[in-house]
């Protein structure tokens, strides 16, 4: 039946399709052998499809959503406020998730597209195609990828971000991929080893496709290892200061200026790296001090870590974030408290606020990651300047559900 509608499709013109339907190659030699009837067919007719078994496609300046079982109006947030976060999932699933996160968040999507099966369109296509719309950073869920040298050659090419968690690194999970998406997971060092030849920032758990592009779309990137903790609550320098060292970036060593810099803008408990300033300080002395480590030569970014008490600290935060694209310099910001209170201030306040100090600091090192990614593939570091952004298309689509 379903060849039978795709063929009928290709006489009508229509060069863009959506398979959403499950029982192909996942299905075993049966159903491999009915994708292989829709692969002759759309090659008879010019048609480039997405899937089969995938949940669709949303995007969100288009308003547009055709994922299946999904209500439009769950993703009126999205529709209302587009941001430039693009993902490409194997699972529709993770595409929910993702869409679900970020709508307590201050980053946004784009587009989110399921590629199932991927039997035609498949992530390097993806790829290539977000180099030219809204997008600013893209965001991937792999379960296999099959054409190795294609994924290579679209990332190194690419001036965005690409993020990726693959599953598939032990056994039991390639085995779930095998019955999930048709894929069998490969070697998990090939993936690696390609990763880091393609400038792909490989992600450690599947939350790090939603907390962590923020620093991108609101932040410069880090330039450089060497990075100041400002807390005003001490321990919570020790503990992100071994976080740091753990993820490969260094303490910076502030010069003695520097430090009488400090002492002089307010009353500190420490004017060394980490900066504490103890709790009764004022919103100036907070400002004077994030322009002080900003401008530091000796310092390449920040990990801010006020407890919030009073409205002035706010508000210093929101001056740090301003400063940050005066200085070329990223912040990463974390209020120690409640992840739920955590939540309500970054919607409140559109602050781009980190939910641990695990994720401020994995945020820096993945925006000098990329960096150093953008300097060997020879282009801008992304977010320094302003990107052009283009007018998407608008393709005729049809569904077959």
């Amino acid at each position: 039946m379903l060849p039978g509608v795709m063929e009928q499709c290709g006489k009508k013109g229509i060069k863009n399709v959506i398979i959403e339907s499950a029982g192909f190659a996942e299905n075993g030699d049966s159903g491999m052998a009915l994708q292989h009837e829709l692969d002759a067919i759309a090659c008879c007719y010019g048609i480039r499809y997405m899937g089969p078994n995938c949940l669709g496609v949303v995007s969100a300046r288009n308003r547009f959503c055709c994922f299946f079982g999904g209500d439009p109006r769950n993703y009126d947030r999205i529709f209302q406020e587009p941001g430039t976060l693009s993902y490409v999932v194997q699972s529709g699933g993770i595409g929910a998730f993702l869409m679900e996160s970020l709508d307590s968040d201050v980053a946004s999507v784009n587009k989110v597209v399921s590629i199932g099966n991927k039997a035609d369109v498949d992530e390097a296509d993806l790829i290539d195609y977000f180099q030219h719309d809204e997008t600013e950073v893209i965001g991937m869920y792999l379960e296999n990828f099959r054409n190795g040298r294609k994924l290579i050659a679209s990332a190194k090419k690419s001036k965005k971000p690409i993020m990726v968690f693959k599953v598939g690194r032990t056994a039991e999970g390639s085995k779930a991929a095998m019955s999930h998406t048709a894929g069998m997971a490969n070697d998990d060092k090939i993936f690696e080893y390609a990763c880091r030849q393609a400038g792909i920032i490989r992600l450690k758990s599947i939350k790090e496709l939603h907390s962590l592009p923020k620093v991108f779309t609101t932040m410069p990137v880090l330039k450089g290892k060497r990075i100041a903790i400002f807390t005003n609550t001490g321990a919570f320098g020790g503990i992100t200061a071994d976080i740091m060292i753990e993820e490969g970036l260094q303490m910076a060593q502030l010069a003695n200026g520097t430090q009488q810099r400090l002492r002089k803008a307010g009353q500190l408990f420490n004017a060394s790296n980490p900066v504490d300033l103890g709790p009764g300080i004022s919103k100036q002395a907070i400002v004077d001090i994030f322009e002080i480590l900003l401008s530091a030569s000796e310092v390449d970014g920040l990990i801010s870590m006020p407890n919030i008490w009073h409205e002035s600290i706010f508000e210093a935060v929101i001056e740090l974030v301003k400063m940050c694209s005066i200085y070329q310099k990223p912040a990463a910001i974390h209020i120690p408290n409640s992840v739920e209170r955590i939540i309500s201030f970054r919607k409140h306040y559109r602050l781009p606020l980190f939910e641990s100090p695990e994720e401020a600091v994995r945020a820096l090192s993945v925006s000098y990651q990329y960096y150093k990614y953008s300097m060997k593939k020879n282009i801008l570091s992304g977010f320094d300047s302003k990107q052009k952004k283009l007018t998407d298309k608008q393709d005729k689509v049809a569904i077959i559900a």
